[in-house]
């Protein structure tokens, strides 16, 4: 078993372009772009928002709020983004 932590080191370095495909394969769809922010809904209604920052990674703060956001446990997230 991996420790929280790492699982959070280890997803930091991916882009928002990945993050909103892992989150497109877990069934969310992107209902808007508003200016650098990205919005995501699922059928069953829990959204999130990823800002689109050109360059930057997803830092781990903010990876742990859409993770909160989408109920996607760490696992889950880590699979679907590889």
């Amino acid at each position: 078993m991996v420790c929280r932590e790492s699982l959070y080191e280890q997803i930091a370095v991916f882009n928002w372009w990945q993050v909103v495909k892992a989150l497109q394969k877990a069934g969310f769809v992107i209902i808007r772009q508003k200016g650098s922010h990205v919005y995501l809904r699922d059928a069953n209604g829990r959204s999130t928002v990823v800002p689109v920052h050109r360059g930057e990674s997803i830092g781990k703060g903010l990876l742990k709020k859409i993770l909160h956001d989408t109920e996607l446990e760490n696992d889950e997230l880590i699979k679907l983004l590889h």
